[in-house]
Order: structure tokens, then C-alpha cells, then sequence
């Protein structure tokens, strides 16, 4: 297998998994349980996500988690550890996703052959991880949890194994790009898919930093001028080396479950993940 078919493997089966993971940071059903622990809000997203680290500082959730208002972090760490431990926070989280599967996708799929087979694969190829953490921390820190023993709760944490895994290469990559967490999210914003705005609100971060970076971005190369993050054609091009790069750092899980498993893989997984994806691009209503 070439370096290049290793890359679209990684970015194929990646991608096809990814909502079974992503709705997490959607669904209701995970802020009721943060809520109840005493958490709210934004500061659920935070405590749970890196509760796997366990009770880290906040400047650790800064840098694994990259693109967000450093303030927006603070606000939350360390103060959730007075509330919740870290392993109280990895069992709401679970929950969450046992009762958000079931009201999304059903107690017949849950309980299926596929739902079965398909964790089994997912976790053969998250297991692997664990033997190539160096500079993933993130990753790291959801490989020491447990495994839990219903087949769609592996599945959901092999995914989430896999994703940090792979968004813990790509920090390193956009840190060696010379890009800070802040021009990384630009960067983003310039592809397109994702309204500016949003981005910039999401991640908090206040107007007159967001425009400074952008002319910053400008007078390296990486942002044509205008208001609005618009590549150039050399910024477009680090960008996409950048994402080239991100597969091929991710794809020794993928590699190691093979091809044939990987295609079986997203061939179950595919129509849960067609239905999450439909659930969350609707508007509320």
C-alpha cells in the first residue's frame, strides 16, 4: 500500500465514523448529565473532554484543545475538579451517549449483530494506539479508560481514541506550520464550509484579536486582503499539505486493521452516521 493509499484510508474510514463521535458535543441528553453533576454550559464541554487527562490545569486544556479563547478555558479549569472528579465527568459522558444512541438511532440497532461487529473493528483498531502515544496527549488520556462492555459504547470510544489520535498529530503539524491556535482556526474559517462567524463565536474570541490575526495571517501570505479570512493560493496549498500531512500521520491504526476490515467497518457504520449527520445539519425547530 502506498503512502498515498495509506492517507485516504486514514481519512476515508475517519471521516465515515466521525458523527458517531461528534454528536456528543450536540445532543441534550450530554448537558443534562454535566448539569447534573453541577457543570453547565460551555464549561461541560471542557470538564468532560479532557476528563480523560484527568484533573489537569487549564494551560494543558489550552494547548491539546488548540483553537479556543484560552479565557473561554479558564473559565472552566480548574473549577470543575472542585465539582465533579474526572471520573465522575468519563461516566456522564457515557451516559450521555448510551441515551442519545438510543433515542437517535434506535434499541434495535444498539443491540444489533452490526452494532457488534462494527465495535469489534473499531476497537481493533483503537487498541493499537496505545503503543504509539508520543506526542498525543489528548489521546493518551482516553486510552487509560476503561473499556466499557456494551458493543456501542466501545464503538463511540473507540472513535473518540481514533479522533483524538488523529487531532493530536494535527496540532503538532499546524504548530510546526508556525500557526497558532487562533490562526489554525482561521485557517479553518478560509476553507469555506464553516461560517467565519461561528467559528469566532464558538471558540470565543473577541473581535479585535480575530481581525489582528487575520492581518497577521495577510502579511505572511497565508490570507488574501479583505475583511473576511480568504485564502491565497500559497495559503491554500499549506493547508492542504497540512491535511495530507494529518492522514499519513493518522493512518497506523487504519494500516494495522487493514483494508478489507476498514471498508467493512465503514460499510456498517455508514448508515448511523448518515443519520446522526442529518440530525444535527437540520435547523432547530
Amino acid at each position: 500500500m502506498s503512502d498515498t493509499d495509506r492517507a485516504l484510508l486514514a481519512r476515508k474510514t475517519w471521516r465515515t465514523l466521525e458523527p458517531l463521535h461528534g454528536m456528543i458535543y450536540f445532543v441534550p441528553e450530554a448537558a443534562t448529565e454535566y448539569a447534573a453533576l453541577g457543570i453547565d454550559g460551555r464549561d461541560g464541554y471542557f470538564a468532560s473532554r479532557a476528563a480523560p487527562m484527568g484533573a489537569v490545569a487549564a494551560e494543558v486544556v489550552v494547548a491539546t484543545f488548540f483553537n479556543f479563547n484560552p479565557e473561554l478555558v479558564h473559565h472552566a479549569i480548574p473549577r470543575a475538579w472542585t465539582i465533579a472528579a474526572p471520573e465522575e465527568l468519563v461516566a456522564a459522558r457515557f451516559r450521555a451517549v448510551d441515551v442519545a444512541y438510543r433515542r437517535l438511532l434506535g434499541d434495535d440497532v444498539v443491540s444489533s449483530s452490526e452494532m457488534a461487529q462494527a465495535a469489534e473493528l473499531a476497537r481493533r483498531a483503537a487498541a493499537t494506539v496505545s503503543t504509539k502515544l508520543e506526542g498525543r496527549p489528548l489521546c493518551a488520556g482516553h486510552t487509560r479508560i476503561a473499556w466499557p462492555e456494551e458493543p456501542h459504547l466501545v464503538l463511540w470510544h473507540a472513535q473518540s481514541i481514533l479522533r483524538e489520535y488523529r487531532g493530536d498529530g494535527h496540532v503538532a503539524l499546524l504548530v510546526a506550520h508556525g500557526l497558532s491556535g487562533l490562526d489554525a482556526l482561521l485557517t479553518h474559517a478560509a476553507e469555506g464550509v464553516i461560517a467565519p462567524r461561528l467559528l469566532q463565536s464558538t471558540r470565543s474570541w473577541p473581535d479585535a484579536a480575530w481581525h489582528q490575526a487575520i492581518e497577521s495571517l495577510q502579511a505572511r501570505g497565508w490570507l488574501t486582503a479583505g475583511a473576511e479570512p480568504a485564502f491565497s493560493t500559497w495559503g491554500a496549498s499549506q493547508r492542504a499539505q497540512i491535511e495530507e500531512q494529518t492522514d499519513e500521520l493518522a493512518c497506523a491504526p487504519y494500516v494495522h486493521l487493514g483494508d478489507e476490515d476498514c471498508a467493512e467497518l465503514r460499510r456498517l457504520a455508514r448508515p448511523w452516521s448518515t443519520r446522526l449527520s442529518e440530525v444535527f445539519a437540520r435547523p432547530p425547530g
